[in-house]
């Protein structure tokens, strides 16, 4: 059930409408997830944290993400898109908000897991969304849109943080609080959104279905053939004949990507402030441009998706991570400049490809009945390669020094790209159906 016959004006700003507000969620992702690497020294000055307590601050949320992507992936197959669509954007709002009213440590934790739990879940349903909406021709570019996105909120976290330096103590709350008034104004655009075709009819409703696709092509007479959508199947089907091959490869690069960029963006203003004599803003602007030159990439990669394809994209996107962080391992007294700079090659490289083709991916290889449901494993995957990034650094640094660090990382980038060139398969102008023919015929 392609758009492609149904190309005109009204589709195009409809699907425009659909990639805007889905990217507004993992805009949020990324401001949220960055702003406690900004936020983290401001709050380690007011209340004086225990480095157990700073190692839990900064993983919670990515913990909270793993858990909601696990579960409420598969509530989105279940009980539809725009319900859980509608649902996790309200848990931005009040958990980011309860963040900044934070008065002890404890809270503080609390508070940023069960906001993880909602950005755990965006990535799913987000990604399926937009990838069921799309042409075949746009899709690539609609969905890794939501990854470039990711590193716009990112990069905000960073440009906020400068905003709010005058402040003084509610500086960090101020950081925090951004995020929840952001989240409203999406939620209340999201609410006005229909469910999605696909779903409709992978569930026996087509009258559903065709009424959708009659308001978003302004035709209510359009001939549509509605896809025969087999009952639904179980989750052990994605380990199942050719399906296994496409959830090994989709978890695996993605576990991979998140190990290596998480480890290090996490940590970037706190490797950059012992060469900046602990300036705040030097700190803040070193570790920005570093953000800066990671959306860069993913901007990149978002325009070369569909016109390059997306095997080339990630192949390239691993190797070029796997060199620059050789490259920073090799180095053992670097300078500040060089650190900024190769760190910035490093995510430019990693977000070009890893950074975006996981919206894409995910969304792509997995039938409708489980397309929620799969992206969502391999989300939580990623976060359990997220976690082990956050904590893994700082305790190699503390062991043996940084450079062990960065060969441990280098060495997790080799292992992604020995998995994109073995596994990754070419998607690129394909519907929906076309990519999931030959696992039709491997049911179990």
């Amino acid at each position: 059930m392609a758009f492609e016959g149904l190309d005109n004006p009204s589709v195009r700003r409809f699907q425009r409408k659909v990639t805007v507000l889905s990217a507004g969620g993992t805009f949020l992702d990324g401001f949220d997830l960055t702003v406690i690497a900004v936020a983290l020294p401001l709050i380690h000055a007011e209340w004086q944290l225990t480095a157990l307590e700073k190692s839990l601050i900064v993983s919670s949320a990515i913990i909270g993400s793993f858990i909601g992507a696990s579960l409420l992936g598969n509530l989105t197959d279940r009980f539809g898109r725009k319900a859980m669509y509608v649902v996790d954007l309200l848990a931005f709002v009040i958990f980011a908000a309860l963040t900044a009213f934070s008065t002890e440590v404890w809270q503080l934790i609390l508070f940023r897991f069960l906001l993880g739990v909602g950005i755990g879940a965006d990535y799913p349903i987000s990604a399926t969304l937009v990838s069921e909406f799309s042409s075949n021709s746009r899709r690539g570019m609609h969905s890794t849109s939501l990854g470039a996105m990711w590193f716009v909120g990112a990069v905000a976290a960073y440009l906020v943080g400068l905003a709010v330096v005058p402040l003084g103590d509610w500086s960090w709350r101020i950081l925090l609080l951004v995020g929840a008034a952001i989240a409203l104004v999406v939620f209340f655009f999201r609410v006005k959104l229909p469910e999605s075709p696909r779903w409709l009819a992978s569930r026996g409703r087509p009258e559903e279905a065709r009424s959708v696709i009659a308001r978003i092509t302004g035709n209510p007479e359009a001939e549509l053939v509605l896809p025969t959508t087999p009952p639904r199947q179980p989750v052990r089907f994605l380990f199942s004949g050719a399906m296994r091959r496409r959830t090994l490869f989709v978890c695996g690069f993605w576990f991979c990507y998140a190990t290596a960029y998480y480890g290090i963006s996490m940590y970037t203003p706190t490797i950059l402030e012992p060469l900046t004599s602990g300036d705040r803003v030097i700190t803040i602007i070193g570790s920005g441009l570093v953000a800066v030159l990671g959306m860069v990439g993913a901007f990149v990669g978002m325009n070369l998706v569909d016109r390059w394809g997306r095997r080339p994209l990630i192949i390239t996107s691993f190797a070029g991570l796997t060199v620059a962080l050789i490259v920073l391992a090799l180095v053992t007294s670097p300078t500040l400049g060089f650190l900024v700079a190769l760190f910035s090659v490093a995510v430019l490289f990693s977000n070009a490809g890893g950074g975006i083709l996981n919206f894409v991916y995910p969304t792509e290889l997995f039938p409708t009945s489980l397309r929620a449901t799969g992206a969502g494993l391999a989300t939580s995957v990623s976060r359990i390669g997220s976690i082990l990034g956050v904590l893994v650094f700082p305790n190699f640094v503390a062991l043996w020094g940084s450079n062990v660090a960065l060969w441990f990382f280098a060495a997790v980038g080799a292992a992604g790209l020995i998995i994109c060139v073995t596994m990754a398969p070419e998607t690129r102008h394909q519907s929906l159906e076309q990519i999931n023919a030959e696992s039709e015929l491997h049911r179990v």
